[in-house]
């Protein structure tokens, strides 16, 4: 188990900033995981999973 900072997150999927907490306040993306104080991190696979059901919904689509 590997957890990721913000910067992975948005470089794996392609997502900027603001966009990953707009989805994560929507419920549609994985919730971050407390550091500290100041800093959090996202679990790997969690976002993984994510990326691979986005993959999963383009495919239901193109039949």
């Amino acid at each position: 188990m590997r957890i990721i900072r913000l910067k992975d997150v948005m470089g794996s999927t392609g997502l900027g900033r603001s966009t990953i907490y707009k989805y994560i306040s929507e419920g549609e993306f994985p919730r971050p995981i407390s550091l500290g104080d100041r800093s959090v991190g996202w679990l790997e696979s969690e976002i993984h999973e994510w990326i691979l059901e986005r993959v999963e919904q383009r495919d239901k689509l193109l039949g």
